[in-house]
C-alpha cells in the first residue's frame, strides 16, 4: 500500500512525514510537491504535483492507494485546485483519499469552510473510500504573533471571549499519521482540537507570566483588526481571512470538547503554554 502526500514540502506535510518515520511506518511514502528542489532532503521518493496543472497530476499518482490531500493554502482557490487533485485520484485509480478539513465544516460559520464543505461534497461524491480530518485552529496561528505582541506591548485581536481548542500543528500531524497507517480507521469523520480551550485574554496573561512584562489583550472590531494585519504587512486577503476567523471563533467555531484527537494520538495534545514558550524561544 503506497500512500501519497501532497504538499509535503509544506509546514504541516513534513511533520506529517517525521511523525511517520517516527512511528516505523512500513508503508511507503511518495512526497507530492510542487518545487523538488525543496524535497531533496525529505528522504523519500518525490514526484511533481501541482495543482494549476491538471493533466499532470494523475500520472504522479500511479500507484498509490492512499492519498494525503493535504489542503491547499491559497485562498478562493482550494475548491478548483482539489477538484483536480480529487479527479486526478479517479483516474489513476486511488483507493482512499484522506483530506485535511477544518474543524466541524458542515456547521462552520468561518468563510474558510465554504471551501472545504466544496471539497467535502466533491469526495462524497466521487466513488473513493474517503477519510476525513476537520482539523481545528493551530496553535501556531496564535502564537505566531506572540513576538510581535511582546515588542509591542499588547496581544490583538477580534475574538471577544471565544474559547479556543487549539492544538499545534505537530498534534494534528500525529494524528494523520495514525489515520494513514491504520486501516481500521477508514472512512470516518474527525472533529480534531485541543484538549483545554482558552481564551486570548488568557493566552496573553500566559505570554505576561514567560516574559515578565505586562501584555493584554487588546479586542478589536474584525475591520479594525484586518486593518492592523495589513499595516503589519499581510496580504489583505490573508488579513481578512484571520480578522473574519476571530469573529467566528466568537461564535463556537473553534471551541470543541471531544478529546477525539488526543484519544487518536494517544497523548494529551500539546498545551498552549508549551507554544507560547517555543514562539518565544
Amino acid at each position: 500500500m503506497t500512500l501519497a502526500i501532497t504538499g509535503a514540502t509544506g509546514q504541516l506535510g513534513r511533520l506529517v512525514l517525521q511523525k511517520l518515520r517516527d512511528r516505523g511506518a512500513q508503508t511507503p511514502v511518495v512526497a507530492l510537491v510542487r518545487d523538488t528542489e525543496k524535497a531533496q532532503d525529505l528522504s523519500v521518493e518525490t514526484r511533481h504535483f501541482d495543482y494549476d496543472k491538471p493533466d499532470t497530476l494523475a500520472p504522479a499518482l500511479d500507484g498509490v492507494d492512499t492519498l494525503l490531500l493535504i489542503s491547499g493554502s491559497e485562498i478562493g482557490q482550494r475548491e478548483t485546485q482539489h477538484r483536480h487533485v480529487i479527479d486526478a485520484a479517479k483516474a489513476a485509480g486511488v483507493r482512499h483519499v484522506i483530506y485535511t478539513s477544518v474543524l466541524h465544516a458542515d456547521t462552520s460559520p468561518l468563510d474558510l469552510a465554504a471551501e472545504h464543505r466544496a471539497t467535502e461534497s466533491m469526495l462524497a461524491d466521487s466513488g473513493l473510500t474517503v477519510t476525513l480530518l476537520r482539523n481545528g485552529w493551530y496553535t501556531e496561528n496564535y502564537t505566531g504573533s506572540v513576538p510581535p505582541a511582546v515588542e509591542n506591548g499588547a496581544f490583538i485581536g477580534a475574538a471577544g471571549d471565544a474559547k479556543l481548542s487549539t492544538a499545534s500543528r505537530e498534534d494534528f500531524a500525529e494524528a494523520a499519521g495514525v489515520v494513514a497507517t491504520d486501516p481500521g480507521l477508514e472512512g470516518r469523520t474527525f472533529e480534531l482540537a485541543g484538549d483545554r480551550a482558552y481564551t486570548l485574554t488568557e493566552l496573553a496573561a500566559e505570554i505576561s507570566r514567560q516574559t515578565g512584562k505586562d501584555i493584554p489583550y487588546v479586542d478589536m472590531t474584525e475591520d479594525e483588526y484586518a486593518n492592523a494585519l495589513r499595516d503589519a504587512g499581510l496580504p489583505g486577503p490573508v488579513a481578512g481571512m484571520i480578522a473574519g476567523a476571530d469573529t467566528a471563533a466568537a461564535k463556537g467555531a473553534l471551541h470543541d470538547e471531544s478529546g477525539t484527537l488526543s484519544h487518536l494520538i494517544g497523548r494529551p495534545t500539546t498545551p498552549m503554554s508549551a507554544s507560547v514558550k517555543d514562539a518565544l524561544s
